[in-house]
């Protein structure tokens, strides 16, 4: 199909002697029960929230205060912009009057606000209002042709690759494959994730139809490609050398799929030359641990290590089963993992050791799995899986604290991804992959520790703009320059036609109950 076909795709008044005056004032600000019951009963419980909100703050603000700017898709969308919003995240943590200058794709200039706009005074300011500036999610771990087939993990044993993934990949044609692709690339950007890292399909398409879709989305993707056999590797590396959002990747879905020993070997080494990652399964269940020990003799990490497969260049998924001894091969060798906290909830047999990678020096990222495409989601399941795993038994009410998780899930998930130089964080040089987030919202209201309360209370519908290098590709949940409404029809019209083809089986348990 060619790529037009993929397109079209307050106080009561103060009374009688307080005077006239004062009544009218009251009147003008809005501020008395009166007009607060008048909105309430006009517009109903919409009015109600709007008129408690502009009352807050107007109080807070004081009578002097300006009427909040009002945010344009459009104002995005210069070649050069200075966005002044409320609150930055930096890789330091939340600061107050900082901006931020993009141009080209990149944020070239990071600081306070009065310095950047002094020194630069042919551009307008964005003033962004009471919002935060943020670095986009980053999803350390995907499988993007998957996205047809979500629920039908729910309530399954742990290892489903071989009666759920396989059969539902093996049917997928390049149209199927492109729509699965660009769904979950949809699903991702409404979440808030600028960049996507795929772990290689089975789906007997070519990857460019992968690329192309997540291309249209306006994504930034790892995209891995399955060389089992020890072929093609090099050229799927060359092919997408130099793209602006597309950054290969070599892949083996698990150790023992590869040919031999030596594919293990020639692949890392061929990644680690290239500065791509290899990605790979490692220790995610009970069945695969067992399988490697009867196969060669040692659990999955202790094998990659003893081949040479191991270091900065590889990428584990999950490695939610490690031994201390592993654990230790991880940190010394500089392996990266990818902690999936909702794989771990939806179909697991344990939570990876994240805070334990964290105060080892492990390198490790934070993604979905291809469970559901949301960042705030993530980073609080993160934090919650810690915590009941690992905390409770310890007595850690901390467990790394908000800004360990949000840090894990931007600009350490680029790093465990071999894209630590291109995005991640807001940072002079670094690609302009960002959220603009509203924190005028009665979940963050007191704020009081907002990185923490980023983990715990934000939401994806707090996400008014998201951004990569540079390119505005959602406002307000949707897509701008595409039409996203049809891609979700197309989709779920061949996602049911997929899934009726695949002949998925799955149990289907009894729940137990009176």
């Amino acid at each position: 199909m060619n790529q037009a076909g993929r397109e079209r795709s307050g106080d009561e008044g103060a009374g009688e002697s307080d005077g006239e005056d004062e009544r009218a004032g009251e009147r003008e600000a809005g501020t008395g029960r009166r007009s607060f019951l008048m909105h309430a009963g006009l517009t109903g419980a919409g009015g109600l929230l709007a008129a408690t909100a502009a009352t807050a703050a107007t109080a807070a603000a004081g009578p002097a205060s300006a009427a909040a700017p009002v945010l344009r898709p459009e104002q995005f969308e210069a070649d050069e912009l200075l966005l002044v919003p409320d609150v930055l995240l930096l890789p330091g943590g939340p600061v107050r009057d900082h901006a931020v200058r993009v141009a080209g794709g990149v944020f070239r200039d990071v600081g306070p606000a009065r310095k950047l706009i002094g020194a630069h005074r042919r551009l307008t300011p964005v003033r962004l209002g009471r919002t935060l500036l943020m670095p986009g999610f980053v999803d350390a771990h995907h499988h993007l042709t998957q996205s047809f087939g979500k629920a039908q993990a729910f309530g399954q044993p742990s290892e489903i690759f071989k009666t759920v993934w396989e059969p539902l990949e093996r049917t997928l044609d390049e149209e199927s494959a492109y729509l699965a692709a660009k769904l979950a690339a949809l699903e991702a950007l409404r979440g808030g994730f600028t960049t996507v890292a795929d772990a290689g399909t089975r789906a007997p398409v070519d990857g460019a139809v992968l690329a192309q879709a997540t291309q249209e989305a306006g994504i930034r993707c790892v995209l891995g490609q399955v060389c089992s056999d020890g072929k093609g590797g090099e050229r799927h590396l060359a092919r997408w050398d130099g793209s602006r959002l597309v950054h290969p990747s070599l892949a083996i879905p698990v150790p023992e799929d590869a040919a031999d020993a030596g594919v293990l070997r020639r692949t890392a080494r061929l990644c680690a030359e290239a500065g791509a990652v290899f990605q790979v399964h490692v220790n995610e269940h009970l069945a695969s641990v067992e399988r490697s020990l009867k196969s060669v003799g040692r659990r999955p990490v202790e094998h990659l290590h003893h081949v040479g497969a191991l270091g900065p260049h590889t990428l584990g998924a999950h490695a939610t089963l490690l031994t201390p001894g592993e654990l230790r091969l991880l940190a010394d060798t500089g392996t990266a993992v990818s902690y999936n906290p909702v794989a771990s909830a939806w179909k697991g047999n344990g939570v990876a050791q994240a805070g334990t990678m964290a105060a080892m020096g492990v390198r490790f990222g934070t993604g979905t799995d291809g469970t559901r495409g949301d960042g705030f989601r993530l980073v609080d399941a993160a934090e919650t899986a810690q915590r009941l795993a690992f905390g409770l038994s310890s007595g850690d009410s901390v467990c790394g604290a908000g800004r360990l998780w949000l840090e894990h899930a931007t600009s350490r998930s680029a790093d465990a991804l071999g894209l630590g130089r291109v995005t991640g964080e807001i940072a002079p040089g670094k690609a302009a992959d960002f959220l603009v987030v509203d924190l005028d919202v009665p979940e963050l209201t007191p704020s009081w520790d907002l990185s923490w309360e980023l983990v715990r209370l934000a939401n994806r519908d707090q996400i008014r703009a998201v951004v990569v290098g540079g390119g505005l590709r959602l406002w307000e949940g949707r897509p701008l320059h595409w039409d996203g409404p049809a891609l979700v029809r197309r989709a779920a019209a061949a996602g049911r036609e997929v899934v009726r083809r695949a002949g998925i089986r799955r149990v289907e348990p009894v729940p137990s109950g009176p």
